[in-house]
């Protein structure tokens, strides 16, 4: 160790120490003293006072020089006796007590010589000390244990607690409590340990060799977890070179660090720094920030990096979504762990890792929505059934819906596009016009009116129909039962089900309306032989061709399905089954029945889903004949 000049011996932090109470002698003494004398503001001794000072400080010092033998090198005091080890502290403090007095009672005393080689050799031990205590409980103050035992140790103690209570029998594992675990009541005499050593060096004017051992240990404590974290840095580049399947499992990776290394590692550290330096703003803030800045720039780069990597693809949105989700939550514990202004870097990092997702996210919305309008595919979908762009766009924009309170401060400025292939006067803002309702109620119809697009293609007016009502009747399902129901609200909901049943009625209309009309208005009037042979003739061979044309089409849906069946039969049903009920005998002998209400109600039952037991349908549509 550098022999220190007599000035930096003497160096005094800023803070003042708590002092003890002056014990009724002492305080005679220093009453004793000739007022004429200038004493210091501090500590007076008696010549007695100072030569049993120096005999106590020397015979302690000299003990555990590690110059002097192979036991006291090797050993640790502090582990050796830790009783013994505070009566040292209190020894060195007494010894820089008594030399501050002599510098203003006599500059050039002899003893001051004596007292600045005592003091470089306790200073050596207790640099030693210092190390070893940081380095054997490397497990008892790894920062998930500190982090975790906060409530149970105090982080308010310092020397002074012990410093006039040197010959009692209490142990930090007594402060530390019964209730805690011993990993936790290792680390409360661990930090007790250290700080006490911290206090005495920073005090004697010993700080920098303190603060250069604790650095360097604490440093790759925090580097080491973040390795085994698995972080690391990764240049931008070789992100960019990076096929999706390895950068999500990277994403995956640090989604599980982030919280750990926050909470627990930073959080920890910030804890046992602000614990051993509370003396000293100052040091504890240059120790905390050189301790985790690079590995928390490291930490907070990364989703940067992947915010910026090659053209995104919608489909990755929510692997973006995730991580700025995972930072947006951390931010109360960023702003708490780094909020000292030599970090500020860090929580700048994390704010705009922050931004440039956002505005990834942004990017990948807009290209989804594109997607939706580039759509050219022109195949008619068998049976007017729903189209795969429908099921695509709703699955994206549910899982979307999942992320909405990162999505909320996303899209908060976010204007819809001013130059668009719809018409504003197509939109129906939703009723709170919020941003990311919005902003759904906008993709939603930017799907629908593309759907529309598509009716083109089916020659059959009806069909188009029943493909409009399938297609619309999923997106209603869709949003109705995930977040997208919070987010565009219930009156949205309510107006496109009751579109929905518009294009049901629009569909029996070009559909069914043939069969009906093949009946007469008056299903008992009184009708001639002639009239009802041709009457029923003319049903059977409408009913027969309209059955076999949608016998091919389809409702997926079950709800709607049996809404649409019923709604046929409410129609059709009752009204034949009184023209059959009025000339079934005679009609019966002429051989003109091909179909019973019942026989009726089940074709109907049966016909959008051939395997469907049509049990219930027919029931219902009976009842209601």
């Amino acid at each position: 160790m550098p022999r220190k000049g007599m000035r930096s011996v003497f160096f005094r932090s800023n803070t003042t120490t708590t002092l003890p109470q002056q014990s009724p002698q002492r305080s005679s003494v220093l009453q004793s003293k000739s007022p004429n004398r200038y004493l210091s503001p501090l500590y007076s001794f008696s010549d007695s006072m100072l030569n049993d000072t120096f005999k106590a400080a020397e015979e302690m010092i000299n003990k555990w020089n590690i110059e002097n033998n192979i036991y006291t090198k090797v050993t640790s005091l502090f582990q050796e006796n830790r009783k013994e080890a505070r009566e040292f502290i209190k020894c060195v403090r007494d010894l820089q007590r008594a030399m501050n007095f002599l510098l203003f009672e006599n500059a050039n005393s002899e003893k001051l010589v004596t007292a600045h080689n005592l003091m470089q050799i306790a200073m050596k031990r207790l640099e030693k000390e210092f190390y070893q205590i940081l380095a054997a409980n490397r497990d008892y103050l790894d920062p998930e244990s500190i982090s975790s035992g906060r409530t149970s140790y105090s982080t308010s103690a310092s020397f002074s607690d012990f410093e006039d209570d040197i010959g009692s029998e209490v142990d930090e594992i007594q402060i530390a409590g019964t209730s805690i675990s011993k990993v936790e009541q290792m680390s409360a005499i661990a930090m007790s340990d250290i700080k006490m050593v911290a206090e005495c060096m920073i005090s004697s004017g010993y700080g920098k060799e303190c603060v250069k051992i604790y650095k360097i240990i604490r440093k790759s404590i925090v580097d080491e977890g973040l390795y085994r974290l698995g972080i690391v840095h990764i240049k931008k580049a070789r992100i960019r070179k990076m096929d999706w399947e390895v950068l999500e499992m990277k994403i995956n990776n640090w989604l599980n660090a982030v919280k750990i290394a926050v909470k627990t590692l930073f959080h920890g550290e910030r804890i046992l720094c602000d614990h051993v330096f509370a003396s000293s703003d100052a040091i504890r803030e240059s120790c905390f920030t050189e301790i985790v800045k690079e590995g928390a720039l490291i930490l907070f780069g990364f989703p940067k990096k992947v915010a910026k990597s090659k053209k995104q693809l919608p489909e990755r949105v929510f692997r973006i979504l995730d991580l700025y989700n995972a930072v947006a939550e951390l931010w109360p514990e960023i702003e708490s762990v780094f909020s000292f202004e030599s970090t500020s870097a860090v929580k700048s990092r994390a704010l705009a890792s922050l931004q440039r997702l956002g505005d990834a996210v942004r990017s990948m919305v807009s290209e989804f929505e594109s997607s939706i309008y580039k759509d050219s595919s022109k195949s008619l979908i068998h049976g007017g059934g729903v189209h795969p762009q429908t099921r695509y766009v709703m699955e994206y924009l549910c899982h979307l819906s999942d992320y909405t309170v990162p999505l909320s401060n996303i899209v908060a400025d976010w204007q819809l596009p001013t130059q668009s292939p719809l018409p504003e006067s197509y939109f129906e803002y939703p009723d709170n016009n919020d941003p990311l309702s919005v902003r759904f109620a906008w993709l939603i119809l930017v799907l629908l009116c593309k759907i529309d697009m598509k009716v083109g293609f089916y020659k059959d007016v009806s069909l188009s129909y029943l493909f409009l009502a399938n297609n619309l009747h999923f997106v209603v399902t869709k949003v109705g039962t995930s977040n997208q129901r919070l987010i565009v609200g219930e009156d949205w909901i309510s107006k496109h089900e009751a579109k929905v049943k518009q294009y049901v009625s629009n569909y029996e209309k070009y559909g069914w309306d043939k069969v009906l009309s093949t009946l007469p208005p008056n299903p008992t009037a009184d009708l001639s032989p002639e009239e009802v042979k041709m009457l029923f003739k003319r049903f059977n061979s409408t009913f027969e061709s309209i059955y076999r044309t949608q016998s091919s089409w389809v409702v997926p849906d079950t709800k709607l399905r049996d809404y649409i069946e019923v709604s046929i039969c409410k129609k059709i049903v009752p009204v034949y089954s009184q023209f059959y009920t009025k000339y079934r005998d005679w009609a019966i002998s002429e051989k003109l029945i091909k179909f019973t209400p019942d026989e009726l109600t089940s074709h109907i039952s049966g016909l959008f889903y051939k395997s469907r037991s049509n049990s219930s349908s027919s029931s219902s549509c009976v009842s209601s004949a």
